[in-house]
């Protein structure tokens, strides 16, 4: 993978990132949780068909917060759930919005998807896959946030009726701008991989980045 040193806002240099590259040769030695915070943050939900900008970091962030909303705890089974939330659609920043888990539609996406997940998550130090519990309760605040999505999210509703079936987050949908998403998400990373035991976390800190306007979509992003 190739990386460069980029100039940072206040004059340091930050950190090569490792890009998410080839998914074959993939390890989860070469998982750089900071390159998939950005490309993650730069990658709209919906493919792009929204009229404000909505990231898939942002969307993992708030389904990774609100199973704690739910949950009622912090305690390390909700840690762990929170944290399967927060990297659910990792497999897109290597192979594009149709590697998402519910749209693995081929044998090759279904093969490659699951090599991925299993990486990021053995980096992340979960397991290779989540509990039945975990599984369950993701998949519940996933159809929670995406009708919480039709709520907040200018042209999320597309064609769809306007009664949602499915009962929306409490929380509102934030819609924020990709550098300010890359930071959250790889701060509530750090926050769930906190060691109970040290306090220290085994992920890099965010750069400081500035701020920017979020942009206006319209259309397809790919």
């Amino acid at each position: 993978m190739n990386a460069r040193r980029r100039a940072h806002p206040g004059g340091a240099e930050e950190r090569p990132l490792a890009w998410p590259g080839d998914p074959e040769t993939l390890t989860a030695e070469a998982v750089d949780f900071e390159a998939l915070a950005h490309v993650l943050a730069n990658t709209c939900r919906r493919d792009g068909r929204l009229r404000r900008f909505h990231s898939l970091a942002a969307h993992a962030v708030t389904m990774s917060e609100a199973i704690e909303d739910l949950s009622g705890s912090g305690g390390e089974d909700v840690r762990g759930a929170a944290l399967h939330a927060l990297l659910l659609e990792a497999s897109v920043a290597w192979l594009g919005p149709d590697a998402a888990p519910s749209r693995r539609s081929t044998p090759q996406l279904r093969r490659l998807g699951g090599k991925i997940d299993r990486a990021v998550r053995e980096a992340a130090g979960l397991g290779a896959k989540p509990t039945s519990a975990h599984a369950e309760l993701v998949h519940f605040v996933a159809r929670m946030a995406e009708s919480a999505e039709v709520r907040d999210v200018p042209g999320a509703s597309g064609n769809a009726a306007p009664t949602v079936a499915f009962p929306p987050l409490d929380r509102r949908i934030r819609l924020i701008d990709p550098a300010r998403a890359a930071r959250l998400w790889l701060d509530r990373f750090n926050d769930l991989r906190k060691n109970p035991d040290t306090g220290g976390s085994v992920a890099a800190s965010a750069p400081e980045i500035l701020d920017e306007e979020p942009p206006d979509i319209r259309g397809a992003r790919r």
